[in-house]
């Protein structure tokens, strides 16, 4: 049971595409995914430590749904992490670097455009 109360949720163009890629680039983990009989992805829970990260298909009657998100996860080796995307095909946007507020962290894009940025920065 998750004490989380914040939950990203993210729409693609094909998600049963993404989750694949999102595993092997990113590390998350596939925890439910509901397709219909189509094989529609339409609701999918990935895990991310104890937290959720929700994703689904767009529906076609959905404005400015797909390639607009920006998510922060915390890492504890963002070298390692980096080093895995970058082989998995991400598309490196900020790359990895030490920042004025003391976090080591880099962004990429996802296969939809979605921004993914990893590093050591925990708010609060």
């Amino acid at each position: 049971m998750t004490t989380q109360s914040v939950f990203p949720s993210l729409r693609y163009r094909d998600a049963a595409a993404a989750i694949p890629w999102l595993v092997s680039a990113f590390g998350l983990t596939e925890r439910a995914v509901y397709a219909d009989s189509d094989g529609v992805v339409r609701h999918a829970e990935l895990g991310w430590a104890d937290n959720i990260i929700m994703i689904g298909t767009s529906e076609e009657n959905t404005r400015n749904s797909t390639g607009a998100a920006w998510l922060y996860l915390t890492v504890a080796d963002p070298d390692a992490h980096f080093a895995k995307a970058v082989a998995a095909g991400a598309p490196v946007e900020r790359d990895l670097a030490d920042t004025d507020h003391g976090s080591r962290e880099y962004t990429a894009r996802d296969l939809e455009g979605n921004l993914w940025s990893f590093g050591t920065y925990l708010p609060g």
